[in-house]
């Protein structure tokens, strides 16, 4: 179980960095300092990817999603919302897992690892409050991502992108730091909002060591939307309910503490697979779910 636990990851790890690496591949906006614009800026990729970031090659839907919404042409944002319904109708959170270049960022942050004799701070599962920490990326989303951009604009009736300018912190780190260490004009015009925002990365940074993508469960708008299709997308978890011991061995590996046993589609899951490599059982199985009839149906018709 060792070794396919190690096999499993190692390959999520593998997808994760090749699709980084592929959405941000143009090496010569980090070396000069500038934004692409090629035709590839007009199409949106899947997590959450910085349009400002110098190596990126399409656009973040989340920063597209405000830009159509704050628009003065645009009445809605068909394009977007359709993208993001096609993407959580196939994946749910799988994009959180495997095609986030900031979700990568926080789990390679999250293996550095604490003396075991410290007692502050070390690794945790959770924070307090958790729960209600848990809503903010909700709250974010209908604010920051859609009421405010619609809402609150300009003498011509453009808004802006409030959730990109003010808090994101994959565009400070992917966009902001790299545009502003290579262009001597930009670093002669920061200010408190540059501050704020490497402050809330740094927050960000500290916290991933210590428990496990705090973005993604506290922030992070894009995964809010996904997680609403977890119960319903295609790739999704079976549970075999006649297998399961409630050992919690899943809970136990699962980096966000789901009960797995209780909700293996949880809106909070990434699909990371870590209480499948738990399970002694193999009550965890997952598949493109084609049919209607799922594994719960079938263990509900024998009991």
């Amino acid at each position: 179980m060792a070794k396919r636990k190690s096999r499993r990851q190692t390959i999520r790890l593998i997808i994760q960095a090749a699709f980084t690496a592929l959405t941000n591949g143009y090496v010569r906006g980090f070396a000069e300092g500038k934004i692409f614009t090629g035709s590839t800026k007009y199409v949106c990729v899947p997590g959450l990817n910085c349009y400002s970031c110098p190596g990126a090659l399409g656009a973040c839907p989340i920063g597209a999603l405000q830009a159509t919404l704050g628009s003065n042409k645009y009445q809605f944002a068909f394009y977007v919302l359709g993208f993001l319904m096609i993407f959580g109708a196939l994946f749910g959170r799988l994009v959180c897992g495997f095609l986030c270049p900031f979700g990568l960022v926080q789990d390679l942050l999250h293996r550095i690892p604490l003396p075991k004799k410290w007692r502050f701070p070390r690794k945790l599962k959770r924070l307090p409050g958790e729960r209600g920490l848990r809503l903010i990326k909700y709250v974010l989303l209908i604010l920051f991502v859609i009421l405010l951009p619609m809402f609150v604009v300009d003498i011509i009736g453009q808004g802006k992108p409030w959730f990109c300018e003010y808090i994101c912190p994959s565009g400070t780190l992917l966009g902001g730091i790299p545009l502003v260490l290579t262009d001597e004009r930009l670093r002669a015009t920061i200010g408190w909002l540059y501050a704020w925002k490497v402050a809330i990365l740094a927050v960000i940074v500290l916290l991933s060591i210590i428990i496990y993508r705090p973005f993604c469960r506290y922030l992070c708008p894009l995964g809010a939307i996904y997680g609403l299709f977890n119960k319903i997308s295609l790739a999704r978890y079976t549970f075999d309910k006649d297998k399961c011991t409630r050992c919690g061995l899943c809970q136990r590996a699962c980096g966000f503490d789901i009960k797995v046993f209780e909700n293996p589609n949880s809106i909070e899951c990434i699909r990371c697979g870590k209480c499948r490599d738990a399970c002694p059982q193999d009550v965890i199985g997952t598949y493109f779910h084609i049919k209607p009839r799922s594994a719960d149906s079938k263990s509900d018709e024998t009991e």
